[in-house]
């Protein structure tokens, strides 16, 4: 038979330990975990050196669980505990692994604010803050960048936050570093030697001369690349789970300046759409004053499915537009851009407003597009009496002319819908403007405006004329002016649906 030690914890035969305080005192506060000592009747009557630290300086929550196992609430943290039995009802709570938090306690708490970053920038300078602040003393953040450089941010150590660029250490003299770069897949933590820490460029080296600890994990694996550099002074935040946490860390920073670096690219995008898409400011023409109240629904897009154009033609005359694309969003302002252009090239080569419309509802159904439009469409010429002003209209809202002399007219102008029907049909009227007269064309946006108050109840074309009326003789500047704040009023802070509006005066010719 072989014979078995006894535990460690075993006492010699007769062997006794003392019971004065103070020796137990000496015994437990060299216990690396937190112990706090209760009475019987619940309050606190002793610490260890560790529980000291970890209530720093405030009085700890105690929770009961179980008879023996409990949770203590230190600077608003719960941490598990176990619950030992004294004699006289004594209690001794010991919170395990030295009270450290756990690496998911960590990446719960920085998750969000990854995930709210916007921008390379911002994003890598969060990322050196987040881990500055409970994984490590000192951290660089280094992506590369242009010209064999690495970007670096920093956060911690002895000097304030950084930014700044460096020139990339070859492989051969930092290859811990350098496979960080390379890795694919799931981060790994790895000590970086001193020999390494040395070779980097001094304004890292300095910073992680007094660490006795410095890792490295990467940042990449979702088309990103880049590294954080974490230096630790004394024992790690976390304990034996530090590598954990720090792989765990660079997993969702990686991700966040994987969608950062998404973001930029869908706003280089969007901002290049925009460029092509938005409507330009109104050709200058003799005689007439074009003003424009051009306001998008909101979006993602600064542009939408309502459009307008003022286009000069070489006899001095100028071709205007104004449309409604169904629906709204990059998908209506897409077919918005086609229209646009589709008009400019084809009113170069064709004056007639009906022949534009059928040529524009033959392009619309040809493309396929399940979408149609709504436009009024024409020429403005100079007369001597004024101005001469010729509208097609297909399906759009008749145009009305505020006459200097007193009253507000429509021109009607019947049309079908554009991009619906191969035998759509479309009429053309022609009005004078004399000098002070305004010719409104406008979108449907402005008579379903919705009440703040009464969403079901729409600012409507009785509305309209009511505020045009009291706008009679007014400079075009003036009618538009008005017209938006009625409207805007009307709305609130609500949302609308995309808003253009275009007043054509006729003024004095040029001397």
């Amino acid at each position: 038979m072989v014979s078995r030690p006894a535990p460690a914890s075993a006492l010699p035969p007769g062997a006794e330990l003392p019971e004065h305080a103070g020796f137990w005192r000496a015994v437990l506060d060299d216990v690396r975990d937190p112990v706090f000592v209760r009475d019987p009747d619940g309050v606190l009557r002793w610490a260890n050196s560790a529980g000291e630290r970890l209530a720093a300086g405030a009085v700890p929550e105690f929770v009961d669980v179980t008879e023996t196992t409990g949770k203590v609430d230190a600077g608003g943290v719960l941490r598990p505990a176990r619950i030992g039995a004294l004699p006289d009802g004594w209690q001794a709570w010991t919170v395990p692994d030295g009270g450290r938090r756990r690496p998911e306690e960590f990446l719960a708490e920085v998750g969000p604010r990854l995930a709210a970053a916007r921008g390379r920038h911002g994003t890598a300078r969060l990322i050196a803050e987040l881990a500055a602040s409970a994984l490590g003393d000192c951290v660089f953040v280094l992506l590369p960048t242009t010209r064999g450089r690495w970007e670096w941010w920093s956060s911690g150590g002895a000097a304030a936050p950084g930014h700044g660029r460096i020139r990339r250490v070859p492989a051969q003299a930092a290859p811990v570093l350098a496979g960080a770069f390379a890795a694919a897949g799931r981060p790994e933590a790895r000590a970086v030697p001193g020999s390494e820490v040395a070779a980097l460029p001094q304004v890292v080296a300095e910073q992680f001369r007094a660490h006795s600890d410095v890792s490295v994990a990467s940042l990449g694996g979702e088309g990103v690349a880049g590294a954080v550099l974490v230096g630790r002074r004394g024992e790690p935040p976390f304990g034996a789970a530090q590598s954990r946490a720090v792989e765990g860390f660079a997993t969702a920073a990686g991700t966040a300046l994987a969608n950062a670096h998404r973001f930029a690219l869908q706003e280089e995008a969007t901002r290049g759409l925009e460029t092509t898409l938005r409507p330009q400011d109104p050709a200058r023409m003799d005689g007439a004053n074009f003003e424009l109240w051009y306001e998008p629904a909101a979006g993602v897009l600064g542009v939408g499915g309502d459009f307008y154009d003022v286009l000069a033609r070489d006899d001095g005359s100028a071709f205007v537009v104004v449309g409604d694309i169904c629906g709204k969003g990059a998908e209506a302002a897409a077919l918005t851009g086609r229209v646009r252009h589709s008009l400019a090239a084809l009113h170069l080569v064709e004056r007639d407003g009906r022949t534009l419309l059928r040529l524009l509802n033959e392009l619309l159904i040809a493309g396929g597009s399940n979408r149609f439009a709504t436009l009024v469409l024409g020429s403005v010429a100079t007369t001597d009496s004024g101005l001469e002003v010729t509208l097609a209209s297909g399906g759009h809202p008749a145009p009305l002319v505020l006459r200097r002399g007193g009253g507000v007219e429509e021109i009607s102008v019947p049309g079908t819908l554009v991009g619906i029907s191969p035998q759509a049909r479309f009429a053309e009227a022609t009005t004078q403007l004399s000098e002070g007269d305004v010719c409104l064309l406008y979108t449907d946006g402005v008579t379903e405006a919705r009440n703040i108050t009464e969403s079901t109840e729409l600012f409507g074309d009785e509305r309209l004329y009511t505020v045009l009326e009291d706008c009679v003789g007014l400079p075009a500047q003036e009618v538009v002016q008005r017209l938006r704040e009625a409207v805007r009023e009307w709305l609130g802070d609500s949302g609308h649906d995309d808003i253009a509006v275009l007043a054509i005066e006729a003024t004095a010719h040029a001397e």
